[in-house]
């Protein structure tokens, strides 16, 4: 997008996830298309959000949570495999040395 022929581009807004679960319930009371008109974002933002929801079987704040300890067991796992690694060479290492 060119403005005064500078160049913008758009960054994707980022929602909280309880904006997110918030929007969902009132979605569900008065439509989907009067609260993205009342929050000013596009009603099929909302729709992907309720598929989301209904694909992960859990609300966002929980997948939140569940991402953070995957994250920090994949962390866990990358460590513990280099630690092996280590070991396994130390291992050899000192197989080979003689006495």
């Amino acid at each position: 997008m060119k403005k005064n022929g500078v160049s913008t581009t758009r960054l994707p807004k980022k929602y909280s996830s309880q904006f997110k679960e918030q929007a969902l319930e009132l979605a569900k009371k008065d439509g989907i298309p009067t609260v993205a008109k009342d929050l000013g974002i596009a009603a099929s933002q909302i729709y992907l959000w309720k598929k989301q929801r209904q694909l992960m079987g859990h609300p966002f704040e929980e997948q939140k949570i569940q991402d953070t300890k995957l994250s920090r067991m994949k962390r866990e796992v990358s460590r513990l495999t280099e630690e092996n690694a280590f070991l396994k060479k130390a291992a050899a290492y000192f197989a080979k040395e003689p006495k």
